[in-house]
């Protein structure tokens, strides 16, 4: 029997030697390796953090303080310790658990998060309440060091000063080595800081400067001695200016160490952020050497697949402005962190100057999409449903008020599965079909993509182009004799009687699917119809089409 299986609960950790620790941490990575290979998810995130959770459930206490992951990937082995070891077998199943915290699914997860950078800001709501409500506890934020460069967290952290409360922030770094002489000194400034007696001292001058005169002139003297003494050894960074004491880099897979960082924050009585520094896919070579590729992965296979994989909706919009990128050179590409989600490598290599991965700064890359637009270039933002709702205001203020040329690529539109529903694609129709000025189109194959692409970026106005996750048909062709004066018309793809099936994009194939039970049932067989456009709505063109038929159906 492992140690894990041993472990009841996160309280039984704070019993365990530093032996026990690297076992349990052992046991917990080969856990959560061999669970996500099998139903998918994020893997790399959560083995690096493994340390980092044992320490921050050693240190704190879950059923009272409010721990919130920012976007919360990394969560595995929290979720492991807090009661659902039995469960983490049904990682992103139907019926299982999330792949990200819930409040609804466990009392140990303070805050819902998916998203980016939304952890800064859900910590400082939780310490104002706990002050207001005369309430005794502490608030963590673990933020990943690309989520703190997004707009949001800085908003936070400018605010943070002035909120004037507590809270502990821990920036997990995965991109820098550990400087062990660093390291030790970064501790020995965090437990100066969270010394009761030098905190007494540093009061007892303040107060005796201020009972003489010209006794603030004296302790703001003292006060820039101190701050030139400590620059000597550590330059101030932007947290100290924003009235945040930064503390670190501390070594991130090191229990002892973090545990005494921890009890100092603990007893520190202002904002304090705790620069942690760990591995990506530490513990497991594959995700150590390739943490990129083992960020999020999907279930393997029982045996090695010998035939190509089939193209996805990803690869051929990556191909289809690839193609574009050659034939003008005022095509480029814009992401927000993901590069290699959006299948844009092949484009990087042929054109590196003419694509901008922004990292996780969506509303900077619509806006700067539109600033491009205006001084003449044709940019293609490459985005997912769920990440493009973060952009909002910029499409609409930015882009589509200004009528400017920003081709939108919003992959994994509709159902995306197992991430749960702060990643599915279900919002961009709503809000979009409602913007001025935005074409709202949807292909339902590898060839009307092409086809849209290239309209969408000659006519010179906003356009979306919206595509779901998975496999691309190759084509699904027309009735014969019937032709389309744009790609933006409706498309007759079968005939039918009585009854008529209406889709668009995914939709399409659904609805061919459900013509042919028809077919198969002897039931009468429905006219398929491929909406391509559904803003503007193509509402003269359906009623030509709906003569002499008796209903209609709209296939989602």
């Amino acid at each position: 029997m492992s140690l894990l299986d041993r472990i009841e609960g996160y309280k039984d950790i704070g019993k365990l030697s530093p032996e026990e620790l690297t076992e349990l941490a052992r046991d917990i990575r080969g856990h959560i390796v061999s669970v996500v290979l099998t139903n998918g998810g994020h893997l790399a995130s959560s083995l690096g953090t493994v340390e980092l959770t044992l320490s921050l459930l050693r240190s704190f206490d879950p059923e009272v303080d409010r721990i919130v992951f920012d976007v919360g990937h990394q969560t595995y082995a929290y979720k492991i310790l807090t009661g659902r070891k039995d469960a983490f077998a049904t990682l992103r199943r139907s019926g299982g658990i999330s792949g990200f915290p819930k409040r609804r699914e466990s009392p140990f997860d303070h805050f819902d998060t998916g998203h980016s950078s939304t952890s800064l800001s859900a910590v400082l709501g939780y310490a104002k309440a706990r002050d207001m409500l005369g309430q005794k506890h502490h608030t963590v934020a673990v933020i990943g060091d690309a989520a703190l460069l997004n707009g949001l967290s800085f908003e936070a952290l400018n605010y943070t000063k002035d909120a004037g409360t507590k809270v502990i922030y821990v920036l997990n770094d995965n991109t820098m080595s550990i400087s062990p002489r660093i390291g030790g000194f970064a501790t020995h400034l965090a437990r100066l800081s969270a010394n009761s007696t030098y905190n007494w001292l540093k009061k007892a001058i303040k107060d005796s400067c201020s009972s003489f005169p010209r006794g603030e002139v004296v302790e703001n003297l003292l006060s820039r001695i101190k701050d030139h003494l400590k620059s000597i050894v550590r330059l101030p960074t932007i947290f100290d200016e924003m009235g945040i004491n930064y503390w670190g880099p501390f070594d991130g897979h090191n229990v002892q160490e973090l545990d005494g960082v921890f009890e100092l924050a603990k007893r520190y009585d202002r904002p304090v952020l705790l620069h942690v520094v760990t591995v990506k896919g530490k513990g497991w070579r594959e995700a150590e050497e390739n943490p990129t590729g083992y960020h999020g992965v999907s279930p393997r296979r029982e045996s090695p697949c010998t035939e190509a994989a089939p193209r996805t909706w990803s690869d051929s919009a990556a191909l289809g402005a690839l193609r574009l990128a050659e034939e003008d050179r005022r095509v480029v590409c814009l992401t927000a962190a993901m590069k290699c989600g959006c299948k844009l490598e092949a484009f990087a290599d042929r054109f590196p100057d003419r694509i901008f991965d922004v990292g996780i700064e969506e509303g900077h890359m619509v806006t700067m999409a539109a600033g491009m637009a205006a001084g003449g270039l044709r940019p293609i933002v490459f985005i997912y449903s769920t990440f493009l709702q973060r952009a909002m205001d910029q499409l609409v203020h930015d882009v589509a008020l200004q009528n400017l040329p920003v081709l939108f690529a919003v992959d994994r539109a509709g159902f995306v599965g197992e991430d749960g529903e702060t990643h599915q694609g279900l919002f961009d129709i709503p809000w979009c079909r409602a913007v001025p000025n935005l074409t709202v189109a949807a292909p339902r194959d590898e060839r009307t993509l092409e086809a849209l692409f290239r309209f969408a970026l000659h006519q010179g106005t906003p356009a979306l182009l919206r595509f779901p996750r998975g496999e691309a048909p190759a084509e699904i062709p027309g009735v014969e004799g019937t032709s389309r004066t744009s790609p933006l018309e409706p498309e007759i793809l079968t005939k039918g009687t009585e009854w008529i099936l209406f889709g668009y994009g995914g939709g399409v194939p659904l609805a061919l699917e459900a013509r042919a039970l028809a077919e198969r049932s002897n039931l009468p067989v429905p006219t398929v119809v491929d909406l391509a456009c559904i803003q503007p709505f193509p509402a003269r063109t359906l009623r030509a089409m709906l003569e002499g038929h008796s209903f209609a159906v709209a296939v989602e």
